[in-house]
């Protein structure tokens, strides 16, 4: 079994991973621009979308699963927990990836005593409390979570919710495992081991990964550069598109 997948497009490959609880049709807003430079690979993660019959073990699972058919030389860009996968895919199978374009994502999404630029571990359990007494309505908090405080947050929020079950319900084990992934993950320490050169996008208002977990990954990851979107919130590639295929076209280049 291996995930789905449609490419489109012709030049560099580019591997674009999503975020919790949607699937690869959230890029579909821009696949058109993208496709006049790259051929896109926008992936359903395992237990998400049309990638639904897969399910979600874990992190290096998924890793492992999606590393086999991302082709060589990719530039991958993973946002939120799509993010967490593309940092471990770069680390683990270096050749599959020539660039890395870390979207509104971090190396830990949930408070430590050494880390606090995170999500505190209650919002984490209320969601996945949530899950089991309503789902559709945790979901809905969950979409208006991404786009808090951020500009154009209500075109962004419509345009998140409007793909969100187009293909379907994610698979409620799917995604309990991927709150597990992001509850339990912690990259700290491989980060300055990711070699690739790479590109941070964040919005300086994201209420789910705080800006400064971006500013951290910039500073660590051994050759990165940072782009700073001052009124974006957790969806800058649907607030603010142009900066975001800017902030690609630039690690490409």
């Amino acid at each position: 079994m291996t995930p789905y997948v449609k490419p489109v497009g012709a030049g560099p490959d580019l591997v674009l991973l999503h975020g919790w609880g949607v699937h690869g049709g959230v890029w579909n807003p821009l696949v058109e621009t993208l496709t006049r430079k790259f051929r896109v690979h926008a992936f359903d993660l395992p237990g998400h979308g049309y990638s639904s019959f897969m399910p979600l073990r874990g992190l290096d699972e998924a890793v492992d699963e999606l590393a086999a058919v991302i082709p060589s030389g990719s530039l991958l860009c993973g946002w939120s927990l799509g993010g967490l996968l593309a940092q471990r895919i770069a680390l683990r199978y270096p050749a599959r990836v020539r660039a890395l374009a870390l979207v509104s994502t971090t190396p830990c999404f949930v408070e430590r005593r050494d880390w606090p630029h995170a999500m505190k571990l209650e919002t984490l359990a209320g969601f996945a409390a949530g899950l089991r007494t309503d789902f559709e309505a945790t979901l809905k908090t969950f979409v208006a979570l991404n786009a808090l405080g951020g500009a154009n947050s209500r075109p962004a929020m419509r345009a998140l919710a409007a793909e969100l079950l187009s293909r379907g319900a994610p698979d409620p084990s799917a995604l309990d495992a991927g709150l597990a992934i992001v509850r339990d993950t912690d990259l700290r320490e491989d980060a300055p081991s990711i070699a690739q050169r790479s590109i941070v996008v964040h919005g300086a208002r994201d209420a789910l990964a705080p800006i400064a977990a971006g500013r951290w990954l910039a500073e660590n990851l051994h050759d990165a550069s940072l782009v700073e979107i001052a009124d974006a919130a957790h969806l800058p590639f649907i607030s603010h598109p142009e900066a975001f295929v800017s902030a690609l076209e630039a690690v490409n280049a």
